[in-house]
């Protein structure tokens, strides 16, 4: 069984052709997620992905087994392309679970992963147009040596540069397993850091209930633990989708701070899914279930929660 969203469209058969050869889920999870890293057509993961302030892509990630709750993550790695296979070598070779910056770089060099530059010229042309804009002239021949926490606002004021590539996976033995993968909020502050990476936040799997992974407004997904709470909604015994629901409305008790939609992807440990959102989405906000027995993708649209 593979759940995935619109930004993992290009690794969703990849993901499904590695179950039918009895990969593990995890295999199925990070074999999908490369794809997508390595594809330039999407915009907010990986390769083309859309940069932070300072023109640099620094890209979240995390991968989690069900069967032993173990999992792995990096946040604001720069400069290499397969952050998801980043985040599962951390969960298989060090005592580790999370990475960061300088110390995801370097362990990525000490594994031999392939370092590229994630700045697409298309990515480059739209952070200058974006700069020339938003950010104030005065500051302009100044720039980058200027004060950034007034003009990185600009950025929260489009929502559509926030996607994450999610995949939950149930292979042939019945373990699930869990990934993300984003370069994050688009012109975001050096640094910043999503659920997407977060376990708990915007990724939590559990093979005794099932899983769930957040995207667009992490901030939010952080401070509510929606992932998690997902998972613990099953546990007590809620329906996969009361479970969304439930945590939805979590999410609307969220006072102050950023404010902005969220986008729950779940599955309990019996292969149902179910994709709500907070609020209407926009029309190729889409995900893909593939139930192990049909012969494609049945491709659907989030409900909507009653917040």
């Amino acid at each position: 069984m593979v759940l995935a969203n619109a930004e993992g469209r290009a690794g969703v058969e990849i993901a499904r052709d590695a179950l039918l050869r009895h990969a593990t889920a995890l295999d199925a999870v990070e074999q999908g997620i490369r794809t997508v890293e390595a594809d330039p057509a999407v915009r907010s993961v990986g390769l083309g992905g859309f940069p932070n302030i300072l023109g640099e892509v620094e890209c979240d990630a995390a991968i989690m087994d069900g069967s032993t709750l173990q999992a792995g993550a990096v946040g604001a790695l720069k400069g290499y392309l397969y952050a998801i296979s980043a985040a599962r070598k951390i969960m298989e070779r060090l005592p580790h679970n999370f990475l960061v910056g300088d110390g995801a770089a370097r362990f990525c060099r000490e594994i031999g992963a392939e370092e590229v530059d994630l700045l697409s010229s298309k990515a480059a042309d739209d952070h200058r147009k974006w700069i020339e804009k938003n950010v104030p002239r005065e500051l302009h021949k100044n720039w980058p040596d200027v004060p950034l926490t007034e003009c990185v606002w600009k950025s929260a004021q489009r929502r559509s540069s926030r996607g994450t590539a999610v995949f939950l996976v149930i292979d042939h033995q019945g373990n699930i397993a869990g990934g993300t993968s984003t370069s994050g909020w688009a012109w975001k502050y050096p640094g910043r850091i999503g659920d997407s990476p977060i376990v708990g936040a915007g990724l939590y799997v559990d093979n005794r209930y099932g899983a769930c992974a957040c995207t667009h407004t992490g901030e939010m997904a952080i401070r509510a633990a929606t992932a998690h709470s997902v998972v613990q909604y099953l546990r007590n015994g809620d329906s996969v989708e009361d479970a969304c629901r439930r945590a939805a409305r979590d999410l609307g008790h969220l006072k102050g701070g950023y404010i902005g939609p969220v986008v729950i992807h779940a599955i309990d440990n019996l292969g149902t899914s179910c994709v709500v959102s907070t609020e209407v989405m926009p029309d190729d906000i889409a995900y893909y279930h593939w139930d192990g027995d049909a012969p494609a993708f049945a491709v659907n649209r989030p409900l909507v929660a009653d917040l």
